[in-house]
């Protein structure tokens, strides 16, 4: 294999908000930024913002598309959920030498680094990672329907369930209810919106949440309360004891900060990276293991 295989790797991040790739070719790094990216709720979509995203930085780096598409490349996207999706993955995507994951391993990489710990993802969706002791485990990332609790497409859902509660006098409306109700001009539309909306633009909703809970909004505050209920109680079973290093990631994850137990918030610490520096480490890896 030539050897400029082994020293420019690619790196595909994509979840429900966007598509994240990254060229890394004579110590520099390129970087495109796409559209929405999970292949589980659109996977034609999601495959032509990737391509997109190779076609941008093939012509950010000035190289031919066909000899970009033979560098080893790490995908991790949101809907990778088995070997099926894997397997037409592999079939739609042009690049010839790649590893495909889901959206996980590059985000818990990037976050720690070599470090021990774990991460809370919250983002369009959300999943929780730890590195201990030299082993990998995830929880969560169910998806929309039957999982992603504390993510921004669930508080954004949470703030329309009680809006509507709000109506039936079952919940306090609140300034936050009040301008839920305004902005969709009533129950209906509410209802309406709700039976169509994509994850991301439940999402699109969560910065109206964090905000009026930062107001001291009694339905905004409820549902961020909520949601750190469900961080707390998920960082145990994948190993985290007091002590080990907890990075929050994604979006909306930090806002849940002020809401956790005092013991959880003791151990916060910035992430080293992102998930696409993660994807990159990993798109390394992958080229070494082409190498030998």
């Amino acid at each position: 294999m030539d050897e400029t295989l082994h020293t420019n790797v690619l790196a595909i991040d994509g979840g429900g908000t966007r598509c994240r790739a990254a060229l890394s070719m004579a110590g520099h790094v390129l970087t495109v930024e796409t559209g929405a990216a999970n292949v589980m709720s659109d996977f034609d979509g999601g495959v032509a913002q990737i391509v997109a995203s190779l076609s941008g930085l093939a012509m950010q780096a000035g190289v031919g598309l066909e000899a970009l598409l033979r560098y080893p490349a790490f995908v991790g996207l949101a809907g990778v959920t088995g070997p099926e999706i894997t397997q037409r993955l592999r079939a739609a995507l042009p690049l010839k030498v790649l590893r495909i994951n889901d959206d996980r391993p590059a985000a818990l990489r990037g976050a720690l680094g070599a470090r021990e710990g774990v991460i809370v993802h919250c983002g369009t969706g959300s999943f929780f990672g730890a590195q201990i002791d030299g082993a990998v485990r995830f929880s969560g990332g169910w998806g929309p329907v039957l999982g992603d609790e504390a993510s921004a497409q669930w508080v954004g859902r949470s703030a329309l369930r009680l809006a509507l509660e709000a109506i039936d006098g079952r919940a306090q409306k609140t300034a936050l209810a009040a301008a839920l109700l305004d902005k969709f001009k009533g129950a209906e539309g509410i209802v309406s919106f709700g039976r169509t909306a994509s994850p991301a633009e439940f999402g699109a909703l969560a910065p109206l949440v964090t905000d009026a809970a930062g107001r001291g909004d009694q339905l905004g505050v409820q549902i961020m309360a909520e949601g750190a209920q469900d961080i707390a109680r998920s960082l145990a079973p994948i190993g985290w004891k007091p002590g080990l290093t907890i990075c929050l990631t994604g979006g909306i994850a930090p806002y849940f900060e002020p809401y956790l137990p005092g013991e959880i918030q003791t151990d916060i610490a910035p992430p080293s990276g992102a998930p696409l520096t993660g994807a990159l480490d990993l798109a390394l890896e992958l080229a070494r293991e082409c190498s030998r």
